[in-house]
């Protein structure tokens, strides 16, 4: 059997007005998404004193910026967030950025996004095209369904430095998916934890888990 992955996952701040809190939270699909995929989260907080040292001690196997939420709602979450890409790049610890993770890798690499005018994105399945040779091995096909719930759109000339497009929406050509060229860093706009049992999200995960789309 395969060695249990342990996977560090963000968290969104929700804003509790019934007891005037915050609290950091997580869907309940990710916990089961991981299980099935042969990994178990370490849930990493917003508001630690010191998040590289955590991230250091917990000794990840790989670490998931989570969706929800806009960069800018939460500055702790956002400067949470910053510290974990620069850990993760400096210790080489692979990287799974989710909606709004994949937006924030963009925008680390200096890259922007756009605000959609349409409904396109937002609770929808649609298709994307894969164009990159190594995600066709790893799908073992050129086009996948996937689920939408994003209204931030990343365009090809609105992409990060070193940021390699693998996968574009099929209606309006926007990215979809990208890696990093030189780093073990993979972002994509849709959810996987919300299709618990799809082969293709499974196959997500073990490429992220052995940096399959990224060779040296």
């Amino acid at each position: 059997m395969n060695k249990i992955k342990k996977i560090g996952i963000t968290l969104r701040v929700e804003h509790i007005e019934k007891y005037n809190e915050k609290r950091d939270a997580i869907s309940h699909d990710w916990v089961k998404f991981l299980e099935i995929s042969n990994a178990f989260p370490i849930f990493i907080p917003n508001t630690l004193k010191d998040t590289k040292h955590f991230l250091k001690t917990m000794n990840l196997d790989g670490i998931i910026l989570s969706g929800g939420d806009n960069k800018g709602d939460d500055i702790e979450r956002d400067n949470t967030e910053k510290e974990i890409i620069e850990l993760a790049i400096k210790e080489k610890i692979p990287i799974l950025g989710i909606c709004r993770g994949m937006q924030i890798l963009n925008d680390f690499f200096g890259g922007s996004i756009l605000l959609s005018n349409d409904s396109e994105h937002i609770a929808k399945h649609h298709e994307i095209k894969l164009i990159d040779t190594n995600m066709k091995e790893i799908f073992q096909t050129e086009k996948i369904k996937v689920n939408s719930f994003h209204n931030n759109l990343i365009k090809k000339e609105t992409l990060g430095d070193d940021l390699c497009v693998f996968g574009i929406s099929e209606n309006d050509n926007t990215v979809e998916g990208f890696y990093h060229k030189n780093l073990p860093i993979i972002g994509v706009m849709w959810h996987p934890e919300r299709e618990h049992n799809s082969q293709n999200e499974l196959k997500l995960m073990n490429s992220f888990y052995n940096k399959l789309f990224w060779k040296e």
